[in-house]
């Protein structure tokens, strides 16, 4: 029984873990990596058509994003997931496809000028289409054999819709072992979303380490201090620029601004929002969907009502191109939500080119800036940012806004390691920078536990770990 670590090893993103037991081998998530976690080309360390199956523990890109490549070099078993987190690739995956398809494109007229050779997107369309027929809806708490000596049961991580942790029962001849992927966990008290679930029982546990050397501030109050933030840009006649992740991060933004205008925690509660991201608004129609079967207990009661709790007056969703540029050319002071959350690409680079240099706006960050992102940048204190060809000077306020992080602090990820009645033999801590990584061990050493951080394809014997 071999586990092998070829993503998110001393990095944040690019999570992708193999499981090899019975000559069978069994991906566990295989995503995209950002910023300075990009090596290889994005291509996968292994043989794609040496992978019996793929379990996928939820939607975001740096789990889910290479899957299409997968597929498109030889990969044809079946990947499974909670359904909504199928819903969700099945828009989050056709994005991505466009963005390779759209990148290739314009990098090969530069390639072509410079006599050099055109540029293939990582994947295309058509395979994200062949990923798709390979999907496998799951449920939570349904345990499942999926090959031979491997059963699959997923738990609810609190992280966004459908995000699981999943437990994987290995037996080969005599032993029997049971390895847990924490898949990212989710913080406590945030909108919409359950709080993570505890599992009671495993050998070795694989977990995410993200926040694992910080809290967060006391998220009770984040309401209140995202209300203060809009009120004073927009009575300064300023926009509010509030990059975010178009699954999850976005519902949960659409939720508290709701409380906000609800509860008149601002002069002006009429005050216009756009979600300027086609992916976002298709996201938001899913939760509106499956809210009553996944949301907390809170938003399924506003739900029961026959309210909406993700809409609310003068909230607008763009399309259209036109529509997007228009936005910026209104001067009545807004709300901005817009993707990429890390500001690597999409519409977010436009508002920040026409908002960055007035000292009357702001940029709020709502989840975490891998390093080397322009977001993470920002957040260092750059004073210029390069967008389109242009060096744009950095006067707006700049915010990182903790409390609405989807992921838990130090202290979530130490309360959720803590509710295993046995420790377990052995903790593998993934998903986290290398500094990070490396004082969630010893903190978690220092508590008890024995635990390592991996390195990029290492692998284990897990008869020995």
């Amino acid at each position: 029984m071999n586990l092998s670590f070829y993503g998110a090893a001393k990095e944040v993103t690019g999570s992708c873990y193999c499981l090899e037991t019975n000559g069978k081998k069994l991906l566990v998530d295989c995503g995209l990596q950002q910023g300075q976690d990009k090596k290889d080309d994005q291509k996968l360390p292994f043989k794609a058509s040496d992978i019996g199956n793929v379990v996928l523990t939820h939607a975001h890109i740096d789990h889910s994003g290479r899957l299409p490549l997968l597929v498109k070099e030889g990969f044809n078993g079946k990947i499974y997931a909670i359904e909504a987190t199928c819903d969700l690739i099945s828009i989050m995956l056709r994005d991505s496809a466009h963005i390779q398809e759209m990148d290739a494109k314009w990098e090969s007229k530069r390639a072509r000028r410079a006599g050099k050779k055109e540029v293939l997107p990582l994947y295309s369309m058509a395979d994200v289409e062949n990923t798709l027929k390979c999907l496998e809806p799951c449920s939570y708490g349904e345990i499942m054999e999926i090959d031979d000596g491997i059963k699959i049961n997923f738990v609810d991580a609190g992280h966004i819709l459908g995000s699981a942790s999943v437990e994987i029962f290995l037996s080969e001849g005599k032993e029997a072992k049971k390895i847990v992927f924490s898949g990212d966990i989710g913080n406590i008290n945030q909108p919409i979303i359950k709080d993570p679930q505890c599992i009671r029982e495993a050998d070795y546990v694989v977990m995410e380490s993200t926040y694992g050397d910080r809290d967060h501030k006391n998220n009770e109050d984040y309401t209140l201090e995202l209300a203060k933030i809009i009120d004073k840009t927009l009575s300064q006649g300023g926009n509010v620029i509030i990059p975010s992740f178009a699954i999850g991060r976005t519902q949960g933004l659409l939720y508290l601004i709701r409380e906000i205008k609800e509860k008149r925690l601002i002069a002006n509660t009429d005050f216009p929002v756009y979600v300027d991201s086609p992916l976002a608004t298709k996201a938001t129609d899913l939760y509106d969907d499956d809210l009553h079967i996944y949301g907390d207990w809170q938003t399924k009661d506003i739900v029961k009502k026959g309210l909406n709790p993700l809409n609310f007056s003068n909230l607008e969703f763009t399309a259209s191109v036109n529509e997007s540029k228009a936005i910026n050319y209104d001067p009545v002071p807004k709300v901005i939500i817009t993707s990429s959350g890390m500001c690597e690409g999409g519409r977010v680079r436009h508002h920040l080119k026409h908002n960055l240099w007035k000292k009357e706006c702001a940029v709020v960050f709502v989840g975490y800036q891998a390093n080397g992102t322009l977001g993470r940048k920002l957040l260092d204190g750059a004073g210029k940012a390069g967008l389109f060809g242009e060096e744009i000077a950095v006067a707006a306020s700049i915010y990182n806004f903790t409390g609405l992080s989807a992921h838990a602090d130090r202290d979530g990820l130490m309360k959720w390691i803590n509710c295993f009645d046995k420790k377990p033999e052995k903790i593998f801590v993934v998903h986290g920078e290398e500094s990070v990584t490396d004082v969630f061990v010893e903190s978690l050493n220092e508590s008890g536990f024995s635990a390592v951080a991996p390195g990029y394809k290492e692998i284990y014997d897990l008869s020995k770990a």
